[in-house]
């Protein structure tokens, strides 16, 4: 590795990268160039090799503005007709050009706060209804993100329901229909004494059967006292 090889990476990637040269550990990265193969024999330092290829060491990484970037962000989007991913951000930067280095785009943040970005600065301007559109599918909020990770919260009941000296526990997302199903099964009329509303039905379900294990007699069916109907029917909600 020549010196003049290292040069011309030093300006090829700081072209990438909107005209800022890269530090030195992103440079060994994007070029596999180590600091074995300059350093005490080349440049002392990084900065030496920076200014000699033409950059001002440290330069602040604000060459380009948030405005510029969207722009070339959106250039690539109307070119491939899509929302561009990191491998194709890569790609671009490398076929030469000016094109902002990939690295660049994360200022934004992440994809989806980058799409919401672009969404607001075309929604100010005419003529960019198609960018939208590919932004649009991408650019959900972040509290619309969660909510679809979550697994739905179903609401159901955990009932106590009596026929003859007997009672049965069980659940349901309709007491109700339950009630009346039951009830043409049985030669004695069947009648719901309470109802608990809760977010776990067979949770709920199973601390009542294991709570009266010692009075179940078939089942669902128990022979409880009136200490028993009580307490269950202290619950409103588990």
């Amino acid at each position: 590795m020549d010196k003049q090889q290292i040069l011309n990476e030093i300006k090829r990637t700081a072209t990438a990268n909107g005209g800022v040269p890269l530090g030195e550990s992103r440079f060994s990265q994007e070029t596999g160039i180590r600091d074995t193969d300059w350093r005490g024999k080349i440049w002392a330092r990084w900065g030496d090799a920076i200014r000699e290829a033409g950059f001002k060491p440290n330069q602040l990484q604000t060459a380009y503005s948030e405005n510029v970037l969207i722009e070339r962000f959106i250039e690539l989007a109307r070119e491939i007709g899509r929302f561009p991913v990191t491998t194709e951000l890569k790609m671009k930067a490398r076929s030469g050009g000016s094109f902002p280095s990939h690295n660049t785009f994360r200022r934004f943040g992440s994809k989806r706060q980058l799409a919401a970005k672009i969404m607001e600065y075309c929604s100010e301007r005419p003529g960019y209804d198609d960018v939208i559109a590919l932004c649009a599918p991408i650019a959900v909020s972040r509290q619309q993100a969660v909510d679809e990770l979550q697994p739905e919260v179903i609401i159901g009941f955990v009932y106590l329901m009596k026929a003859g000296r007997h009672y049965k526990i069980g659940r349901s997302n309709a007491t109700g229909r339950r009630e009346y199903e039951l009830a043409i099964q049985l030669p004695e009329k069947l009648k719901t004494i309470h109802t608990i509303r809760t977010d776990d039905p067979v949770g709920i379900e199973d601390y009542w059967h294991r709570r009266f294990a010692s009075k179940r007699k078939n089942g669902e069916w128990f022979d409880l006292g009136s200490l028993d109907v009580d307490a269950f029917k202290r619950r409103k909600f588990m």
